[in-house]
């Protein structure tokens, strides 16, 4: 899953997905082309679209008009919000919930049970689907699910925990990630111009197919997800707990010391960019004149505890961003908004986009 040519299979899946999301943000816009003030749940069932589609092959249906409030779609993304919302209530504060079951707590394991019987119930499906055959060798076009069956049949269970798994992380991360790099465009105009003008030459009709080579010429679009991410990492830290006694950078850290790498200050300080405040996706581009350690900003994590779904939130950001782009200019025409942790790190507000079609 770590290795880029894997979720590169993913291409078209992915991208059926986006122009649906295109498509649904045609038929929701207002007549004054502004979204409505729910549109971040929207992003959330593109991104829980996506990933069914990658780790299960299925179609959930989430951007068709007919789910309601109550449907499954709706309840899963309430039910990860609302875990999100708690964790760090439970592991911050006074954890009276060890000691007897608080308010906090129930909403908390009832967001868990949510999450676990919605999910389990397409999981349970589709490897119900995968066992049924006689005998199943996973290729390009293979959901993880069946990837990971395929390495070790005797042992669905950790196919399916490796699936609930990009369910839990992967819809509030990836949602606030497009959310965030939305709205910096829409404040960045003369970026958003060089940014659709990259996108009109690598893909200069409607019906232009993305391809892995395609991907690679949008440099400019990687740009503006990195430097959004540097700017605003949706998680802005990650701690590890110290398993023996280390030295680091001549400080030594005592066994079970929790070390936290702080990804927000690192990448908005002046000791490793120039400019930290301005949003400048020149600074990744190949020659540029912007200098940087290639360490400072790490929003996915690094190594062997790098970020399991990075390599899908990649190519699912950068093919949803550039179809938006390739087919709305993104406006943002009210009060600037402010960034808040959810406990995820993005914009705190009606994300009310104008989305001008050429």
């Amino acid at each position: 899953m770590l290795q880029p040519r894997t979720a590169k299979f993913y291409i078209g899946t992915i991208e059926d997905t986006a122009i649906s999301f295109v498509n649904r943000i045609k038929k929701i816009k207002d007549k004054n082309q502004e979204v409505p003030d729910d549109f971040l749940n929207e992003i959330h069932k593109w991104s829980l679209e996506s990933i069914a589609r990658v780790a299960l092959d299925q179609k959930l249906g989430c951007l068709e008009d007919e789910h309601t409030v109550d449907s499954d779609t709706q309840n899963l993304i309430d039910a990860i919000n609302i875990f999100f919302a708690n964790v760090p209530e439970l592991e911050l504060k006074i954890p009276f919930w060890k000691l007897f079951s608080t308010p906090t707590w129930r909403k908390y394991i009832k967001a868990l049970d949510t999450i676990t019987n919605v999910t389990s119930k397409h999981i349970n499906q589709s490897l119900e689907q995968l066992l049924s055959q006689k005998s199943f060798r996973s290729n390009n076009q293979s959901s993880l699910l069946q990837r990971v069956l395929n390495l070790d049949p005797s042992n669905p269970k950790l196919a399916q925990i490796l699936s609930l798994d990009m369910f839990i992380v992967g819809i509030d991360t990836t949602s606030a990630a497009l959310a965030s790099i939305l709205y910096q465009l829409s404040q960045n105009q003369e970026k958003q111009k060089k940014l659709r003008e990259e996108i009109r030459i690598v893909l200069p009709n409607a019906d232009s197919k993305l391809t892995s080579e395609k991907l690679d010429q949008l440099q400019y679009l990687k740009a503006c997800i990195k430097e959004t991410l540097r700017m605003y990492p949706v998680v802005i830290g990650n701690g590890r707990c110290m398993t023996k006694e280390t030295v680091i950078s001549g400080y030594k850290i005592p066994e079970g010391v929790q070390v936290v790498f702080q990804h927000y200050a690192i990448s908005n300080s002046s000791k490793y960019f120039s400019q930290p405040e301005q949003f400048l996706p020149e600074r990744w581009l190949k020659g540029s004149e912007y200098k940087h350690h290639p360490f400072a900003s790490l929003p996915f994590g690094y190594g062997k505890r790098m970020c399991l779904g990075r390599r899908f939130a990649d190519l699912e950001l950068q093919t949803v961003v550039a179809k938006i782009f390739q087919t709305f200019e993104v406006q943002y025409n009210h009060e600037d908004l402010e960034y808040t942790i959810h406990p995820i790190y993005m914009p705190n507000g009606p994300l009310r986009f104008k989305m001008v079609e050429d």
